[in-house]
């Protein structure tokens, strides 16, 4: 088995993430690690062998699904379906300060669970589960008790801390309330000595514009690959 050559750390950001600072939360080995299904899909392997694919479908069951996120396209083995295969941008920096009068920021937990997963349901800005919110710090605004945008942290490989679910309630945009968030988010991670980081699918032209107005910049382009067992 030939290891991953040393690279930047958000180059294969899943596989940074389990093996340094989230390596308490890895399920698998030396060939292939994975989060916690309630937790997060996102997995990642030391190589592209088919040793490290067998290792990988071991620590897959039933119609469970993996997100790879990698710098080269995946060739999956017969054993696997290929549910989806698309590129993503990774884009890092501090967002500018963004603040909004009158509205307030709050800390999401677990009592607010079933309201952000209804909301990542009904915007979906990417994975989100029933434990997800374990992964960092995640905040939301309200409106008249609604739970209406939130943001939060997830990845953290290395010494970079990963914003994730970026959604705001289709009814509430247009006020800033994204911009106010990422604004929070970012500054609790520099705050920490870490450096923020997300990742966008290329598709997604307004959600890239919009990170770039707040002053982050496109790092790499990753591949975004969603595997399921066959049969």
């Amino acid at each position: 088995m030939s290891a991953i050559p040393s690279t930047h750390p958000l180059d294969r950001p899943i596989w940074s993430a389990l093996t340094t600072r989230q390596r308490a939360l890895a399920e698998g080995g030396a060939a292939a690690r994975r989060f916690p299904v309630a937790i997060a899909p996102f997995a990642d392997m030391v190589d592209m062998s088919a040793q490290s694919f067998a290792a990988l479908g071991d620590l897959m069951s039933g119609p469970d699904i993996v997100v790879l996120f990698t710098p080269d396209a995946v060739t999956a083995p017969p054993a696997f379906k290929v549910l989806l295969a698309e590129t993503g941008e990774q884009m890092i920096g501090a967002p500018v300060e963004s603040s909004l009068s009158g509205v307030e920021i709050v800390t999401l937990g677990v009592a607010d669970v079933p309201a952000m997963i209804a909301l990542t349901e009904l915007t979906k800005p990417g994975p989100f589960s029933a434990r997800t919110h374990e992964l960092g710090t995640f905040l939301g605004i309200r409106v008249d008790g609604e739970l209406v945008a939130m943001t939060g942290e997830r990845m953290t490989p290395g010494n970079y801390t990963e914003m994730t679910a970026v959604c705001v309630h289709p009814a509430h945009r247009g006020r800033g309330y994204a911009q106010a968030l990422l604004s929070a988010v970012s500054r609790q991670i520099v705050a920490r000595g870490e450096i923020p980081f997300l990742h966008v699918f290329t598709s997604n032209l307004s959600a890239i514009a919009l990170y770039r107005r707040q002053g982050m910049e496109i790092r790499c382009r990753l591949h975004i690959t969603v595997l399921q067992k066959q049969g």
